[in-house]
């Protein structure tokens, strides 16, 4: 790990950004870093009779959660105020992104990988690597990862692989776990267990001593690994 003073992770609902940026963010806070989490979209109540006043309420608690797990991971957190239905065109999402890393001199960018069953996850994988790529080509040397999900694994492939303490497995799942999604209450996907295994997988696999969780490089953008 190098000195990084602003990092962001960004992802298309609330959890994706805490699920990727969440375990390398929270080792950077600790050192003093500014870390925010960026969530493109908030999520929706998936049931159909769901009222009006449910869905608000939902959307109310959502950005509650979004706050108390950033908080939770030394950092802080935006929505960028987009919903599912009318995400705007690549160019101007890219547009709004580079705008923002330059003005908060954001040295290090963590979002999603595209091959992904989501749309909105490519979406946000295409205007992130854009804004990157234009920054880059100006001169900036922001650098950009790609994390991983169980949703976005079509043609991920893990390079870079991080160790974490007892200490920073637990901090990262207690953030997850302020999320009623990553405990099981929206849908019956079981994120525990899924991440729990997956951390011990990658250790195995990389040959570490301790849970580990892992990254993919930009290798479009980045002429050499760092």
């Amino acid at each position: 790990m190098g000195t990084l003073k602003r990092i962001v992770s960004i992802g298309a609902h609330s959890l994706d950004a805490e699920l990727m940026g969440g375990p390398l963010m929270l080792k950077y806070a600790r050192e003093g870093a500014h870390c925010t989490y960026i969530h493109v979209t908030q999520g929706r109540l998936e049931d159909p009779n769901a009222t009006e006043e449910a869905k608000a309420a939902y959307l109310k608690s959502l950005l509650e959660q979004n706050k108390e797990a950033a908080q939770v991971l030394g950092g802080d957190t935006i929505w960028l105020g987009y919903v599912s239905s009318n995400m705007p065109s690549t160019q101007e999402f890219a547009a709004r992104l580079e705008d923002y890393f330059e003005k908060e001199k954001v040295e290090l960018v963590i979002t999603h990988w595209r091959g992904s069953m989501h749309p909105r996850h490519i979406n946000t994988h295409d205007a992130v690597t854009t804004a990157v790529k234009n920054l880059r080509r100006k001169g900036n040397p922001i650098r950009l990862l790609y994390g991983e999900t169980f949703e976005d694994l079509v043609g991920f492939i893990p390079q870079a692989y991080f160790v974490l303490t007892p200490e920073e497995q637990e901090q990262w799942f207690r953030g997850l776990k302020v999320y009623q999604v990553f405990n099981g209450e929206i849908n019956d996907f079981p994120y525990i267990p899924y991440y729990t295994t997956n951390g011990k997988v990658r250790s195995i696999e990389c040959g570490s001593n301790g849970f580990t969780v892992n990254y993919m490089y930009a290798s479009l953008i980045e002429p050499s690994l760092w």
